[in-house]
């Protein structure tokens, strides 16, 4: 049993995630956000549901101690949730981390927008995790798995990915951790 925490449940990608995720019977799934009442995923059941925040410590320490992989789908204040996702792990003894970031966090110079998403990628690299950080392009809701990789220091393609292609790229990270270790990603639809 692989036992995995899911940090932003309720969002969209996670919820095409723990779609896919709650069909494997091998995995174990925490789905971990504010508020319950956002999830709006079907067949739940199985799954340990915990409300609480990221930017509180002692609750996502919680949460994340006995779990093998986080993932990471989350928005506000990004490079303090970095920090604590990091310390939490690297206290409880957990390695993988998943960590949805965005296009464009390298370019120069780079907009303000993304500045939260950089700041904690930064964080992200600098610890002795096992990550994954994926920096996909805009979100289309298009039914569809198409998607195609670009490493870190290449140039980033394309300008949409399915959210459907997204998530299956992460369900592949979780199915085999070790593939895309220490690894930042760039994900798209190829040419789009």
């Amino acid at each position: 049993m692989k036992n995995v925490i899911i940090l932003g449940a309720g969002g969209n990608i996670a919820k095409h995630v723990i779609d896919i995720l709650v069909q494997n019977e091998d995995i174990g799934l925490t789905l971990y956000l504010r508020n319950a009442r956002r999830l709006r995923n079907n067949n739940i059941a199985a799954c340990r549901i915990v409300e609480g925040d990221v930017l509180n410590y002692k609750q996502l320490k919680e949460a994340i101690a006995g779990q093998d992989i986080v993932y990471a789908n989350l928005a506000g204040d990004l490079e303090a949730m970095a920090k604590n996702i990091v310390k939490a792990m690297e206290q409880s003894g957990v390695k993988k981390l998943i960590f949805i970031s965005s296009i464009g966090i390298y370019d120069v110079p780079l907009r303000s927008v993304l500045k939260p998403y950089r700041a904690a990628a930064d964080v992200i690299e600098a610890s002795g995790l096992e990550y994954t950080i994926l920096r996909p392009t805009w979100f289309s809701g298009v039914n569809e798995v198409d998607f195609e990789i670009t490493k870190k220091g290449e140039p980033e393609k394309g300008s949409v990915i399915s959210q459907r292609s997204l998530a299956t790229f992460i369900t592949k990270i979780i199915e085999s951790p070790e593939k895309y270790a220490r690894e930042n990603l760039g994900i798209n639809k190829p040419n789009s």
